[in-house]
Order: C-alpha cells, then sequence, then structure tokens
C-alpha cells in the first residue's frame, strides 16, 4: 500500500509540471491532458521506430530466456 502511495503522490506533481509546461509552450488544455496521458502522440517517427525495436528485443529476449530454462528443465529429467 505504500508502494501505491509513493506512486501516486509522485505522478501527481509530475504530471502537474507536465501540463504546466504543455499549457506554457502554448497548448490547450485539452491537447496537453491528451499528451500528458499519451505520450506516443507527441513522439517523433524516429523515436516510435527505437521504441518498437527496443520492444521486439524485450520480448525476444523473455521468449528465448523461457525457452531455454524448458529445455534445461527437460535435460534435468
Amino acid at each position: 500500500m505504500k508502494i501505491f502511495g509513493i506512486t501516486v503522490l509522485m505522478l501527481i506533481p509530475l504530471v502537474a509540471f507536465s501540463l504546466g509546461m504543455d499549457i506554457l509552450l502554448g497548448f490547450d488544455l485539452d491537447n496537453s491532458i491528451k499528451h500528458a496521458f499519451n505520450p506516443f502522440l507527441v513522439k517523433d517517427p524516429a523515436e516510435l521506430i527505437l521504441f518498437l525495436v527496443l520492444l521486439f528485443l524485450l520480448l525476444f529476449s523473455f521468449f528465448y530466456r523461457k525457452k531455454k530454462k524448458g529445455n534445461k528443465a527437460k535435460g534435468q529429467q
């Protein structure tokens, strides 16, 4: 419960800071809220491609490790 409380207490000022910066940059409140809660709207195409590559590597690593662990368990029997 403490971790959840700390997370929320950190989230509120960070979102307020993000909204404030967007408003100072000239966006209206509606666009600022959209940018704060959906970061994919403000990504450049290069950033999006890099994100997808890193996500693919993470998934590949997860499945490779899971497969390797399964083969290891079969070899011990």
